[in-house]
């Protein structure tokens, strides 16, 4: 500071009043200031000294630019413009930038004072601006967390997790310690009998007597939150009313903002039960409850919040802390929990309407599977259990540390893909004739029933030419050489008879399905080469040629036409399947529901895909599937096989190249077989 110049002196007791006031000074020892300020009557004049404390507008008068140099760190201060009293400017371009404006030394007093007003506005301006900016930024930012949690609140499909969201999210916008959410809900208050008139064509017919559920609203405490104690929590049930402070704002749809919990504001309905406190040592004090309307205007639910914070990361675990800490909430804070629990109130509808679609779409595919094998009972609950296996497989993989399966991650969203389309894999079979669907053995009931009666009508043709043959012989040779020759007639029935009951046993046999290729059929060209002669005496075959060729299917029931409507089904499943607008989150289910028969060596049906083109999620699928139908219960055409030997069966599928050997030895390690049976994952 210069040695000739110091602050002019203040007036006796005007400095504590003037603090606050827009004021001018001028350094003392400036003789051309001192001589401006003098001249201002409009605006109280301060002294040099108090610039540092002051936070209200003033203007400083200088003619120094030696004097601007010294106190710079005063003089730029926000709330303060220099006016400089020179004819020349400042040299020093960093001293020239402190200016608000020249002046010249001997301007008129009223001048002066026009300029002392304009640099006052000045300040007044910009410190409006920033405010405004502040505001505005401030705002900007809440906007911007609002939606930023809408957004969160809107792609949460899970409702227990929703309601933690929309508490913690309300929680840390008001700076809350603590905090506790309310759900409105329908309760059966009482039902009574109501009887419904028969309609007259009934007349006299005894009247129906259908039940009507009363329902009342009640208040179901759903979720607490404490950031300074860990309390127990049990969700209690109770009525709605005006009693409590939630029950109230759920009545009434009011807003309840308390300053303190313990000291009501007279006439109110409502009181605070302070047993929680007093069994905790917790002290309750800001209180700000909320309801939560969906779009209609329906109160949903209720979110209250306890002890306002300064600090949000501090604990109120004493008194003390309460007293530091606790604030009131503020209307702004109000406003915005009231907007967050009007979008939460709509995200948990909409949580509630997710839940009841994916309610009702479980309903569809059970009714859906229920419906395929409804049509082939004897293998009832396959879906399940593929479903079951290929999920318990998919996790499985999941887990994988090492191995070729060690980067597979399957989210929960593709966990629910893949046990979609295990239980609708076979959805296709509705499309299938019946009669091919549930065909037992190499023929169908009526074509054996056809061969029996034909090797009945060739035994019986038999005894009728052994009783004729016999009385032609005792005709012609006497009835004394006839006895003594009769054992040969009956030997020679007996012998044909016991070979036409072989025949019939070889074709019996040849009727019965095998898992595997297997049979020798020659003897069934040796039964189609004998003859017979029809009522009609007409030649015919002991079996057709028809007849021959489905008794001679190596592997299974069905012959190549069966076989491809059977395989007609996966067509089936993929189109009906490819119908529904599944979400892009489980849209892959018809790709992956229709190649379960593929085999990895393109052998498979339908598309004759090969390894690369099918996915993984299927080629679980189909490991899955084979193993159900062999070791699930007896099929009209196979029996079932033991755990080991349909394993055994996988194994020469794996050595053959259909199957995925990684897979296979997962399914084997992680003893995924074992779980086959048991309740259907919840994906």
């Amino acid at each position: 500071m210069s040695s000739t110049i110091k602050p002019v002196p203040a007036k006796a007791g005007t400095q504590t009043a003037l603090r606050a006031l827009p004021a001018v000074c001028c350094p003392e020892g400036d003789s051309v200031a001192l001589q401006a300020v003098k001249g201002i009557k409009t605006y109280a004049r301060i002294p040099f000294s108090s610039l540092e404390q002051r936070e209200a507008e003033t203007v400083v008068l200088l003619s120094s630019e030696h004097t601007l140099a010294n106190f710079s760190h005063v003089l730029r201060a926000p709330n303060v413009r220099v006016i400089a009293l020179s004819d020349k400017q400042f040299k020093d371009p960093r001293m020239d930038g402190g200016v608000y404006t020249y002046l010249p030394p001997n301007i008129p007093s009223t001048l002066m004072e026009r300029a002392v007003e304009n640099a006052l506005d000045h300040i007044h301006l910009l410190a409006t601006r920033r405010d405004v900016n502040e505001r505005l930024a401030g705002a900007t930012k809440e906007i911007n967390d609002l939606n930023l949690i809408g957004a969160a609140l809107s792609a949460e499909h899970d409702t227990e997790k929703l309601l933690e969201m929309i508490l913690t999210k309300s929680r840390e916008i008001t700076r809350s310690d603590a905090g506790s959410l309310y759900l409105v809900e329908e309760a059966a208050e009482d039902t009574e009998a109501v009887a419904l008139a028969s309609p007259p064509e009934f007349a006299g017919a005894k009247l129906v007597v259908s039940p009507k559920v009363r329902t009342k609203k009640v208040l179901r405490f759903k979720l607490a939150q404490n950031d300074s104690l860990n309390v127990p929590f049990r969700e209690v049930v109770m009525d709605i009313s005006d009693k409590s402070i939630a029950g109230y704002v759920a009545l009434t749809g009011d807003v309840i903002n308390l300053d303190d919990a313990y000291h009501l504001p007279e006439g109110v309905p409502y009181s605070y039960n302070r047993k929680f406190d007093n069994n905790s040592g917790y002290r309750t004090k800001s209180v700000l409850a909320v309801p939560m309307r969906n779009a209609k205007g329906e109160i949903v639910g209720v979110v209250q919040l306890i002890n306002s914070k300064r600090d949000f990361e501090s604990r109120l675990s004493s008194p003390q802390a309460v007293t530091s800490q606790v604030v009131s909430f503020p209307i702004r804070q109000q406003e915005l929990v009231a907007s967050l629990a009007s979008q939460a109130a709509v995200a948990l509808e909409n949580s509630r309407l997710y839940e009841a679609i994916q309610r009702l779409f479980e309903g569809f595919v059970r009714a859906s599977v229920i419906a395929i094998e409804a049509r082939d009972p004897t293998t009832s609950g396959h879906s399940f259990r593929v479903a079951n296996l290929t999920v318990a497989l998919a996790e499985a993989a999941d887990k994988s540390e090492t191995g070729p399966y060690s980067l597979v991650r399957f989210s929960r969203d593709q966990m629910k893909e893949i046990r979609y389309a295990s239980l609708l894999h076979d959805f296709g079979k509705v499309g299938v004739r019946e009669e091919v669907l549930v065909k037992a053995k190499k023929l169908y009931p009526a074509q054996l029933d056809l061969i029996r009666q034909r090797f009945q009508f060739v035994k019986r043709s038999m005894q009728v030419e052994v009783l004729q043959s016999r009385l032609d012989y005792v005709l012609e040779k006497g009835r004394d050489q006839y006895l003594q020759n009769i054992g040969q007639f009956d030997a020679k029935l007996a012998d044909n008879l016991k070979e036409l009951d072989g025949h019939f046993s070889t074709i019996l046999q040849s009727d019965e399905p095998t898992v595997l290729p297997a049979g020798n059929f020659e003897k069934l060209l040796d039964i189609a080469a004998r003859h017979f002669q029809d009522f009609d005496g007409g030649d015919q075959q002991l079996l057709t040629g028809d007849e021959v060729r489905l008794l001679s299917i190596r592997k299974g029931s069905l012959d190549d036409n069966e076989r491809k409507q059977i395989e007609s089904h996966v067509v089936h499943t993929f189109n009906f399947l490819n119908q529904i607008p599944w979400t892009k989150e489980i849209r892959n289910i018809p790709e992956i529901a229709r190649g379960h028969h593929e085999k990895l060596t393109g052998k498979g049906y339908p598309n004759c895909l090969t390894a690369p083109e099918i996915p993984l999620q299927t080629r679980m699928m189909t490991i899955s599937d084979i193993f159900d139908a062999l070791a699930a219960s007896d099929r009209p055409y196979k029996r079932a096989v033991s755990t080991e030997r349909a394993i055994e069966i996988l194994q020469m599928e794996v050595k053959d190249g259909n199957l995925d050997p990684n897979l296979f030895e997962l399914f084997l390690a992680a003893k995924v077989f074992e779980k086959w049976k048991t309740e259907p994952f919840p994906y």
